[in-house]
């Protein structure tokens, strides 16, 4: 039987700089805040004067802010998987 400690394969779920384990507790407190937080937005983007609301639905703003912040957690992953 081979030796737990000793498996080669990378744990996702620990952070060896940190020596922190990562569980549901943390999977689930991300997930709530993101939810709140898109949740909350589209309360905000009910209440827009139609003008606003033009700009954010209709135009490509929504993609660009997308992509933007999809560029900067890609970024920041790979800077992060470099210092391990």
């Amino acid at each position: 039987m081979p030796d737990p400690t000793s498996d080669p394969t990378p744990n996702p779920t620990h952070n060896p700089a940190t020596g922190r384990v990562y569980g549901w507790r943390e999977v689930l407190l991300v997930g709530g805040i993101i939810v709140a937080i898109v949740l909350g937005i589209s309360l905000i983007t009910t209440i827009l004067p139609d003008g606003p609301r033009w700009v954010i639905f209709q135009s490509p703003l929504a993609i660009i802010v997308i992509a933007v912040g999809t560029v900067l957690v890609l970024a920041s992953l790979l800077r992060g998987s470099r210092r391990s």
